[in-house]
């Protein structure tokens, strides 16, 4: 009788754990249904709206909700970041239930994103040579082509710098962990929240967007010192 008190116990416990995995899998498939199958289709493969979620993982599906740029009226692949409608919960349980479909990158744990114990300046080596020349040397955002964008990592979480690195979202190519290993990821992410509390020496910050408006406020600055000075000359000569 003994014996069989304890395998009752785990038969218990399996089945509570096989009813809460399924309860959250209904709920997730709830959310998507009501909020993504008219873009994505009612088994996220996708449709002229918008595409397949088929593969693409929890990561990729929390990043987009996370930042508020899913779920939008019109897809587009260049879609800004918005309030989020959808709390931490809800958002994990889509996930699982697009994870469930194909599998894909998972959401990374805390302790993967946590700057602890990291190396900023290899981070700042990695950060400069793949993500400066689109996000700025301080991660400000900054134009690209044919009217695409960068969008600045000013509020970007730890947890959704991650994501992006893993899942490429809109232009930005993947860095899966075979090219940016897990550590590197992470001495890049101590990096770009690192440079946020920096001060700016050179007095002004101008948006930290580099040397296209430094040169602009020069320039213009220089402009009006001339037009100015030209002035002045001008009164003298009435003067005399």
């Amino acid at each position: 009788m003994s014996g069989k008190k304890p395998r009752r116990r785990r038969r218990q416990r399996a089945a509570g754990y096989a009813v809460l995995a399924s309860g959250l899998l209904v709920i997730g498939v709830a959310y998507a249904a009501d909020t993504c199958s008219s873009c994505h289709g009612m088994n996220a493969q996708g449709t002229s709206a918008g595409p397949s979620l088929v593969g693409v993982g929890a990561a990729a599906v929390d990043f987009q909700m996370s930042t508020g740029r899913m779920p939008g009226k019109d897809f587009d692949a260049e879609m800004p970041r918005k309030p989020v409608t959808f709390t931490t919960k809800q958002i994990h349980q889509v996930a699982d239930y697009i994870s469930f479909l194909g599998g894909g990158p998972a959401i990374p744990s805390p302790a993967m994103v946590s700057s602890a114990g990291a190396d900023i300046a290899l981070g700042q080596q990695l950060f400069i040579t793949n993500c400066a020349q689109c996000h700025n040397f301080a991660g400000a955002g900054g134009a690209l082509t044919y009217g695409k964008y960068a969008p600045a990592l000013t509020h970007s979480t730890p947890t959704e710098i991650y994501e992006a690195m893993l899942t490429g979202p809109e232009a930005m190519p993947v860095f899966s962990d075979t090219t940016v290993t897990p550590a590197q990821k992470r001495a890049i992410i101590a990096y770009v929240t690192k440079v946020r509390s920096e001060p700016n020496p050179g007095g002004f910050s101008l948006g930290r967007i580099g040397p296209v408006t430094e040169g602009l406020v020069a320039f213009l600055g220089g402009i009006a010192a001339l037009v100015f000075a030209a002035i002045w000359i001008t009164m003298k000569r009435r003067e005399t």
